[in-house]
């Protein structure tokens, strides 16, 4: 949680974090912003002070919504620095930033640099910063940085926030899931009531269109994979793939906030109109592999022993798994599960990678999505819902949903 990033400072020896961005799809800045119309933003942060957010003066009163520190860029008069450093923006934002810190009163230390630039850019101004202030240390964190760690656990606020965006998520879903049921059946495909095929791409469209309406953004798509695509975890699903009567369809949706805030991860496998008898099995291993791990979640348990538990489940169906074999492309091929926060994926893991520090604590909101593909076969299968750790040990899913497989059709 953010009140736990004073230690983490402390025990990285860090004075100061500077972050550079917007606060849009920023999550750096949005951790201490919240979504908000906010450019040319520039946030400091202290242990045990009120961040102080630089703002550009035409966004005054967002950046007052903030409830931060809220100073405005003016002062530092960008303009005359840019003539200074004959018209050179490197330059002239370097000393921006410079003074920045000065006003912060940031003057020595280590300082880690935070937000989302350009690689090149960031890159440049962390260089010309070095040389206007020699007697601060910039450092760049790679992997588990602090701002990752704190987190890693999520307040009622964060909690609140995220059991919305599910809320929403789930209209979605619904609406995809009355849309299919509605359509009718020609020679073994979804059609409308002119008989035009139902796509993968009509059906995207219609996403696209609902998660607008609920006030969530789609930044990297969505997975609705019918056959053998959903074979493939990440497969997206081709546009012009018409759905099939009784092919399984991997339904993988992940919207955010609008303007960047708090992910949403949800996945359900569906069959419209019925239900091949091959591929009601390999939802029942899925299904009761799900209800175990579920079913044995605690609080302050090492992540990687229910990736453990997922494998030794899935090997005694008699599926591959990556415990035996970490580059198979059949069976059960990936994690069982991720951190959900201000990214679709952050700690904790759950893959064998997982190390000691990747705990299920209280605070915690994880996905769930154990999976079966066999491409050869034209067929996957995933279950995910996301859960938070309560504090008193309960595991909560966050917009509960029904697990049917088949979609039955209305007409």
């Amino acid at each position: 949680m953010k009140s736990d990033l004073p230690q983490l400072m402390k025990a990285r020896n860090v004075d100061a974090l500077l972050i550079l961005g917007d606060a849009f799809h920023n999550p750096a800045m949005v951790y201490f912003t919240g979504v908000a119309h906010v450019s040319e933003a520039v946030l400091v942060f202290k242990p045990e002070e009120t961040p102080i957010l630089y703002f550009n003066p035409m966004e005054r009163d967002e950046a007052a919504q903030t409830g931060l520190d809220v100073r405005s860029l003016n002062p530092f008069n960008f303009k005359q620095l840019f003539e200074e450093s004959g018209e050179n923006a490197l330059i002239a934002q370097s000393k921006l930033l410079s003074l920045v810190l000065d006003d912060a009163g940031v003057s020595s230390g280590r300082v880690a640099v935070y937000g989302r630039l350009d690689a090149g850019e960031a890159l440049g101004l962390v260089d010309q910063l070095r040389q206007l202030k020699p007697d601060i240390e910039f450092i760049g964190e790679y992997g588990s940085t602090m701002i990752l760690e704190a987190r890693a656990t999520k307040d009622a606020g964060e909690t609140r926030q995220m059991r919305e965006v599910g809320r929403r998520t789930i209209k979605v879903v619904d609406q995809v899931r009355d849309y299919l049921a509605s359509q009718k059946e020609k020679d073994g495909i979804l059609v409308d009531t002119q008989g035009e095929p139902i796509t993968v791409g009509r059906v995207k469209a219609k996403i696209g269109l609902w998660l607008a309406e609920q006030e969530l953004d789609n930044p990297h798509g969505t997975i609705f994979a019918p056959g053998a695509e959903g074979g493939v975890p990440h497969s997206l699903g081709s546009p012009d793939a018409p759905i099939r009567i009784g092919v399984p369809i991997v339904f993988d949706i992940f919207p955010v906030q609008s303007g960047g805030g708090y992910y949403f991860d949800f996945t359900r496998t569906w069959c419209v109109g019925h239900v091949p008898e091959d591929v009601q099995k390999l939802y029942d291993d899925v299904h009761s592999v799900y209800e175990t791990v579920m079913s044995e979640l605690e609080a302050n348990a090492p992540c990687k022993l229910y990736q453990d538990l997922t494998c030794e489940l899935f090997a005694k169906q008699g599926h591959p798994t990556v415990a035996e074999d970490r580059d198979t492309e059949v069976g059960y091929v990936h994690g069982l599960a991720h951190g959900l926060g201000l990214d679709v994926h952050e700690a904790p893991r759950f893959s064998r990678q997982a190390t000691d520090r990747d705990i299920l604590r209280v605070g915690s909101v994880v996905t769930i999505e154990p999976g079966l593909y066999y491409p050869d076969r034209g067929m996957g299968c995933r279950i995910e819902d996301a859960v938070v750790m309560n504090e008193d040990g309960s595991v909560e899913v966050l917009a509960p949903y029904p697990l049917d497989l088949l979609i039955p059709l209305k007409s």
